[in-house]
């Protein structure tokens, strides 16, 4: 699990008709924290903003896909 990623253990019913997910994450990304653009943020370099789709290494927050894990 990533810094950024928080866990939670939802309630599983007796009757749920489904299999449960005992444990869901969600994305807690920077700019959430972040109240204003503080001035003279470091900066990527043109093509290393381009592969991480933001221009300050304070805002990026990598994004792991969790389509086909544990299937």
């Amino acid at each position: 699990m990533h810094p950024q990623e928080i866990a939670w253990y939802p309630f599983i019913g007796p009757c749920d008709p489904c299999p449960p997910i005992t444990c869901k994450t969600y994305s807690t990304p920077p700019h959430l924290f972040i109240q204003f653009q503080p001035p003279n943020l470091p900066q990527f370099s043109p093509r290393e903003a381009l592969m991480h789709g933001t221009l300050w290494p304070a805002l990026y927050s990598p994004y792991e896909s969790k389509w086909g894990k544990g299937r």
